[in-house]
């Protein structure tokens, strides 16, 4: 087994029994749990977190004056903060709480769009995108007339930066796109692209979802004017996510929702809206979720991003070597850049067939189109088995990964 002594402050084994999930046995079998991309399991400090909430603190936020409400305000409104400085945004107004990264990309389409984009603008993503950025665009673009344009990629699975210079021009009004690709682990190079696009004064949205529990994030640094990202990539509770924008944009942008803590004041001839964040956060908050997202940063900084990164990517060097040396097995997905994501095809046997018999080797793969269909339709393929990594992964799963292929490939020849 690998050990990330020197590497982190603490050993694999320490960090494995964080994750009391790992010890479960399925079908019999020690789990092996190489399905991050779809979410991260969740360590003790972020189940402690929640669990002190609801036993010691459980209040509504911002409108009470009595202790509880007082203590609940502060957790929530500090998980803010260890957002605000864990990718580097310039204010904590800038950091918006949202059900997710889905929720997010919602929020941009929505209120950007009704701000900013008339008939005849043009909205661009990828070719690499999450249904998530591309339905939302799609939706508002229909809305406002505009037109939504897709940057090709390679056979590796690498955008063609030429022909997105080419797609630039007066008309363009955003750009949305991935940071890492879920489906093919391609690392785009986001900071290229966003100088690109400001050159031709667009916007430039940033999913993250993918991004942030792998790499070090700095929406300053990147001078996106938007990050999106989910709080179960990053061994948060589901439900949780998190917008960052830009101050100016942001107070120019209507919100997306109504209803409580929105509202400075309402009248029914007419309602001013709060500050920001609250002017986007209408409605009573997943507050557990928040403070878990915090827990969750505070972890992620006990053990460092760039710690983390050196680790995930020395075990994606070592699953993409075994894995190559199955027989009829093809990876989807050989970019240069690369994060902890492995797709692959195996001969004769579908992708769903593969994941139900390493189930019952207690090994959790996903199995699907991965919610980008047109990466699938791109690479003449209907799905792929998909393993991705985090922190708690080892070489060891790897090695019985490749032994439960060689399962799959007795059965179906």
């Amino acid at each position: 087994m690998m050990t990330i002594e020197n590497e982190i402050p603490y050993s694999q084994e320490k960090i494995r029994n964080d994750f009391p999930i790992l010890s479960l046995k399925i079908h019999g079998k020690s789990l092996v749990y190489l399905d991050n991309a779809a979410t991260t399991q969740k360590p003790n400090a972020v189940l402690n977190a929640q669990d002190i909430y609801y036993r010691e603190q459980n209040s509504n936020i911002h409108r009470g004056v009595h202790y509880l409400s007082e203590v609940a305000t502060f957790e929530y409104e500090k998980a803010r903060g260890k957002v605000k400085n864990f990718i580097n945004a310039a204010d904590s107004k800038e950091i918006i709480f949202t059900a997710g990264t889905t929720a997010s990309i919602n929020l941009v389409a929505h209120s950007f769009g009704k701000t900013f984009l008339t008939a005849g603008d043009e909205v661009i993503i990828s070719a690499m995108e999450h249904h998530s950025n591309i339905v939302p665009w799609q939706m508002i673009c229909e809305e406002q007339g505009a037109i939504l344009r897709v940057i090709p990629m390679n056979d590796d699975g690498e955008l063609l930066l030429d022909e997105f210079k080419k797609m630039l021009s007066s008309k363009t009004k955003l750009v949305s796109v991935v940071y890492i690709s879920n489906s093919l682990g391609t690392i785009n190079p986001v900071k290229k692209i966003i100088d690109l696009a400001h050159h031709a004064g667009a916007k430039v949205l940033i999913d993250g979802a993918q991004a942030v529990a792998h790499i070090a994030v700095n929406v300053r640094e990147l001078d996106c004017d938007f990050f999106a990202f989910s709080g179960h990539k990053i061994f948060s509770p589901t439900g949780i996510g998190i917008l960052y924008g830009k101050t100016d944009l942001l107070d120019q942008m209507k919100p997306y929702q109504g209803g409580g803590d929105m509202i400075r004041s309402v009248t029914f001839e007419k309602t001013t809206f709060n500050d920001l964040p609250y002017k986007f956060e209408a409605g009573t908050p997943n507050i557990a979720g928040g403070i878990g997202l915090g827990a969750a940063v505070d972890y992620v900084n006990t053990i460092g991003i760039d710690a983390i990164t050196e680790y995930e990517h020395s075990l994606l060097l070592y699953g993409t070597e075994v894995l190559q040396q199955v027989n009829g097995l093809r990876i989807i997905g050989t970019a240069k850049e690369k994060a902890g994501v492995i797709s692959f095809v195996l001969e004769n046997a579908h992708p769903h067939d593969i994941g139900t018999i390493l189930d019952r080797e207690g090994i959790a793969i996903r199995t699907g189109h991965h919610c980008t269909q047109p990466v699938m339709q791109r690479f003449g393929i209907p799905a792929t088995a998909r393993a991705s990594i985090s922190i708690y992964n080892n070489r060891e799963e790897f090695d019985m990964l490749v032994r439960g292929l060689e399962k799959v490939k007795e059965i179906f020849g």
